[in-house]
């Protein structure tokens, strides 16, 4: 941390900016080249007051008020507005804008501007009404039946979408047509809309300042919170609350509230000479109110801007002026009895060409000169001097070691018309890296920079007074993602400032969901989206108590909500250091618990959250109608109470109780049915619910297991009777005394005609001339025959002889047989 012994005498100047004979230090004023400053003070000559740390009551914020009515649509997010395929070949990740979703929901959409000039090119061959016509010269289709089919059709990605062979075909012969026309006519429109929108989700300069302010009543813990509130932020409310030293706000009745005709941007209280003002800021339109010491607001008037208002500034020194800029780089001061005073304009940027049209005002320690800041500097405009009269007071660039494509995001005004510890002509400068405080006696030198750290834009930043006398001032600065840090700055007289211990981040409000009663998934995506939406107001008060000195902080979503927290004072000397702490290191405290307060302010606004209705989709799955396919017929009504009570819980649409079936015993339990030997389901069911499911399936599966080998088996023997008497020729197996055959199977044995007991053979004689690989499955035949009837192979002697003499190797080989082995 670098910066510069107190400044010499002889920098200072009189006379207006620009216009005296000091040289002109717009381009030749340099931290190394054009000045010479003594060396800095070592860091050991530099004395650090007492250490002050802030501990926060509760581990997060937690809601104040309750949600807004009004349903919350979180807009648009990065992922709607990427590719989902990525570029895997390039080498560096790089975004990538989807084109083709938005395209094809703009041609949906806006479907008369997007065809029309194609309709009136094809009027002649189409035609919205009657049946198609044909000559030799052209063909004129009607478009009244795809008219029929567009009418049906569903957005992109949807499950139910159908396509007609009319749309198909359309698509096939107009695609070169209508895709060429509209990549040219539309594609570089859309390009440059998704641009901007990408570079507003990633900042959204409008509520730079923030739209969140704390009214004071006095000398009295009691104030006025402005705030806006409704879908559209577009109603500015006042609500009254009393703070105590405990810090346990109390919420003393309804707010009050003024419709406005746009969203509120920006929200400004300034106190000068005992009167209370308050400014803010809509797109196109500033307003500026004087509030009573009872705190009810008196409208003064209202300023309507054509091109767009980016700031709005109150005067510390002269009551109800107000510094007004737009987007079309014009900078006015106006008051409510004299009117617009155009003082600076200029549409390009100060240092170097930015395309960002934002344009930020603001007083400095002079009543009559100003600040004019953009994307790429700041710059002192006194207004009672010529046009163009003023010096550079920061630029992006070398001056301010600044890094490569580092911009101005906020520029504020420290010193204010009471005395403070601080010098009375500090500026705060804010980009996405530093922070600057920059004093305007020497311009282009920053007195301080300090790498914040914050993750989003800081756009919001406030400068509280001290807590005690002789203690530092704590400077707030919060970032668009919800991010807190608070830092300390001390510099008395004409010393220079500096940062009296190391920086503290504070809680954010996703913090808060510890707080919070357990959700259901569904719920807790929601609570959680609710809590991570941006932050568009900050605003703190110190409470001042006899022991121990008080923070109240307030934060604004965009959703309306608005969370509270309270910070108590620790202090010690050189506390860092003496708990082990590097001087940059946050010291450790003990971790804050929730209060039954907190977890009931929590619980109250949950349930109110989650009573507000969603917004609708975009699109709606379809509904089909089945009156066609389920006729429905009144039936008679029948006598009795069952019947009567059925239809009566139908008819109301709520669960069937026992009371509607009519009066049953409720001592016993009704029979069980019996199930019938037909009805496997029942039986299955009454096994199962006595305990015996296990045995029923096991009996179940032998018996399926039996009747399906039974008809296998039965046909295998079929095929081997069939193929021996093929091969074996007539044998007699049953020439003895005929037995009965088995009632498992009665036709096991062929009818084979009958030969003379001279002719009987053994079974050991014919089974050696059948085949080796059929005789093992001859006897397993053979051995399932009775045992009363001794099977016996008879052949008649020619057939006898003619296998003795012709041994089976020496057979001619045989075709299988198609049922075969």
């Amino acid at each position: 941390m670098d910066f510069p012994s107190p400044l010499r005498p002889t920098l200072f100047m009189s006379g207006p900016l620009g216009l005296s004979n000091v040289p002109d230090l717009y381009s030749t004023c340099s931290w190394r080249d054009a000045l010479t400053l003594p060396e800095s003070l070592p860091q050991s000559r530099v004395q650090v007051a007492e250490e002050l740390w802030w501990e926060p009551n509760t581990p997060g914020p937690f809601p104040l008020l309750p949600p807004s009515p009004d349903p919350w649509d979180p807009g648009l997010k990065a992922q709607d507005l990427l590719c989902r395929g990525g570029h895997h070949f390039c080498r560096r990740p790089r975004v990538t804008l989807d084109v083709t979703e938005q395209l094809s929901r703009f041609l949906w959409d806006h479907g008369d501007i997007a065809f029309g000039p194609l309709g009136n090119l094809m009027l002649d061959n189409f035609k919205l009404e009657g049946a198609r016509s044909r000559s030799k010269k052209k063909t004129v289709v009607s478009v009244k039946r795809l008219l029929q089919d567009l009418g049906g059709h569903q957005p992109w990605g949807c499950p139910w979408a159908s396509l007609s062979h009319r749309q198909r075909r359309f698509s096939i012969l107009g695609g070169s047509i209508l895709g060429r026309s509209m990549a040219s006519l539309l594609g570089e429109l859309l390009q440059e809309e998704l641009a901007g929108r990408w570079g507003q989700l990633l900042l959204d300069d409008t509520v730079t300042g923030g739209a969140l302010a704390w009214l004071p009543r006095g000398t009295t813990p009691v104030g006025q919170l402005v705030y806006p509130s409704g879908g559209a932020l577009d109603k500015l409310c006042f609500q009254e609350v009393s703070l105590t030293p405990a810090g346990n706000p109390q919420v003393l009745e309804d707010p009050g509230h003024i419709q406005l005709r746009g969203p509120v941007r920006q929200v400004v209280t300034r106190t000068v000479q005992g009167e209370a003002f308050l400014a803010v800021r809509s797109n196109y339109h500033c307003a500026v109110w004087k509030v009573s010491r009872q705190g009810r607001p008196a409208p003064l008037q209202v300023l309507q801007v054509d091109k767009g208002a980016t700031g709005v500034s109150l005067s510390p020194h002269l009551p109800g002026e107000l510094a007004v800029c737009s987007r079309s780089g014009t900078v006015c001061l106006w008051t409510p009895h004299d009117g617009l005073q155009q003082v600076y304009k200029d549409p390009e940027t100060l240092v170097f060409r930015d395309p960002s049209p934002w344009r930020w005002a603001d007083f400095t320690a002079h009543p009559r000169v100003l600040t004019v800041g953009d994307r790429t500097g700041v710059r002192m405009i006194d207004t009672q001097g010529p046009p163009g009269c003023g010096l550079m007071l920061f630029r992006g660039g070398a001056e301010a070691a600044c890094q490569k494509g580092e911009r101005v995001l906020l520029v504020q005004y420290l010193g204010e018309s009471s005395p403070a510890p601080l010098n009375p002509t500090l500026h705060l400068i804010c980009t996405q890296f530093s922070l600057y405080l920059v004093d305007e006696r020497l311009p282009l030198v920053p007195m301080l920079k300090w790498t914040h750290g914050l993750s989003s834009a800081p756009l919001l930043a406030q400068l509280l007074s001290a807590p005690r006398p002789g203690a530092p001032q704590p400077l707030l600065l919060g970032g668009q993602g919800g991010q807190l840090q608070l830092l300390q700055l001390s510099g008395e007289g004409s010393s220079v400032p500096r940062l009296a211990g190391p920086p503290q981040s504070l809680p954010a409000r996703t913090d808060a969901l510890s707080g919070f009663p357990l959700l259901e998934p569904t719920s807790l995506r929601r609570l959680e989206e609710r809590l991570n939406a941006p932050t568009i107001g900050l605003t703190a008060t110190i409470l001042p108590s006899d022991t121990t000195p008080g923070l109240a902080l307030f934060q604004l979503s965009t959703a309306g909500d608005v969370f509270y927290q309270h910070l108590h004072l620790q202090e010690g000397s050189n506390s860092g250091r003496d708990s082990g702490c590097n001087p940059g290191q946050e010291p450790h405290f003990p971790t804050a618990s929730w209060t039954p307060q907190a977890t009931a302010h929590c619980s109250r606004w949950l349930q109110a959250m989650l009573e507000v209705a969603l917004l609708p989709s975009v699109w709606t799955a379809p509904t089909f109608s089945h009156r066609h396919l389920l006729a429905y017929k009144e039936q008679p009504h029948t006598k009795g109470t069952v019947p009567l009570g059925l239809r009566t819980a139908m008819a109301e649409g709520r669960l069937l109780r026992l009371r509607d079936l009519g009066s049953t015993s409720t001592s016993e339990p009704s029979p069980a049915p019996e199930p019938s030997p037909e009805d496997e389901l029942s039986e299955r069911l009454s096994e199962a619910w006595a305990g015996r499911g296990l045995a029923w399936w096991e009996r179940r599966q032998a018996r399926g297991w039996e009747l399906g080998r039974r008809p296998i088996r039965h046909k295998r023997r079929t095929q081997l009777s069939s193929t021996f008497s093929s091969f074996s020729g007539p044998w007699d197996l049953s020439s003895g005394p005929k037995s009965q055959a088995s009632p498992d199977c009665p036709s096991l044995e062929p009818q084979l005609p009958t030969t003379p007991l001279s002719q009987e053979l053994t079974p050991e004689l014919w089974v050696r001339d059948v085949p080796v690989e059929r005789q093992e499955t001859l006897r397993d035949y053979m051995a399932k025959l009775p045992a009363s009837s001794p099977s016996t192979a008879v052949t008649p002697p020619s057939q006898a002889s003619s296998m003795r003499s012709t041994p089976y190797r020496q057979q001619p080989p045989r075709k299988k047989s198609r049922m075969g082995f």
